[in-house]
């Protein structure tokens, strides 16, 4: 019963349909499955998958779905024209859709999900633009797409998974700019990365992983400090380590 009550709001008078002469009678819709006029996203979706030369008549209509997958089907060139619509449904459409050199439009749009698309698309070397932004996600996809070697603006992010991101793509030769982060996780990260030759910065490090790190890298200078580690696991590993270093002397 509450199956069939729904089908029957989601059906709409095909005699006040424009397109009834010459959609419905030519197949092209269907009342209750391929249909523009219902208020079903599905309805609407197969309509214009079945009729897209239709969309662009549909761009303005007061129905945030109904131009929200009208986006999808009208040519790029006229997506610009939805670029201020004030459902964030249909400017998500146009972050994906939009050309290249328009997504600057949407850099500032409210909506978090709009940006993260824009941060996305955006070419790395335009992504600066969107490094300040105040959503941490946002941030994030700048981090994982900008050039390596501008990624150091990054480095003081209030967020830990922006700094994570950024530990692990930073140029080695810049990894001494973390050593003291306030997450272990990341100096664990730094530790794993950076130069063998600076490795020594750590020692005093009070996580006994990243101590651990650095005795599975460090040269033996460093090593015969970290057999003295109070830890047992970094005091162990500094002496495997040690006894390979001989054996291949």
């Amino acid at each position: 019963m509450w199956s069939s009550l729904n089908s029957v709001r989601m059906m709409s008078d095909c005699a006040t349909c424009p397109h009834h002469a010459d959609r419905l009678e030519k197949g092209r819709c269907k009342p209750g499955d391929t249909c523009v006029q219902a208020m079903s996203g599905r309805q609407i979706e197969r309509f214009f998958r079945e009729n897209p030369d239709l969309a662009q008549g549909y761009t303005g209509d007061d129905f945030w779905e109904r131009r929200a997958i009208a986006a999808r089907y009208i040519s790029q060139q006229r997506l610009l024209e939805l670029i201020d619509d004030p459902d964030e449904v249909v400017r998500r459409v146009l972050a994906y859709r939009l050309p290249v050199d328009e997504l600057y439009r949407l850099i500032g749009d409210i909506d978090r999900e709009v940006r993260i698309t824009v941060a996305d698309r955006l070419p790395a070397e335009q992504l600066e633009a969107l490094a300040n932004d105040n959503d941490y996600l946002v941030r994030k996809y700048v981090a994982r797409r900008m050039p390596a070697g501008r990624l150091f603006r990054m480095i003081c992010d209030s967020d830990r998974e922006v700094r994570m991101t950024v530990a692990r793509r930073l140029p080695e030769e810049s990894l001494g700019l973390m050593l003291h982060d306030v997450e272990v996780e990341i100096r664990r990260t730094v530790a794993e990365r950076i130069q063998p030759d600076a490795l020594a910065a750590l020692l005093d490090d009070p996580d006994w992983g990243v101590r651990l790190k650095i005795a599975e890298r460090a040269a033996p200078d460093i090593l015969n400090v970290l057999v003295h580690d109070p830890d047992p696991d970094v005091k162990e590993a500094a002496r495997q380590r040690l006894r390979e270093t001989q054996t291949h002397d």
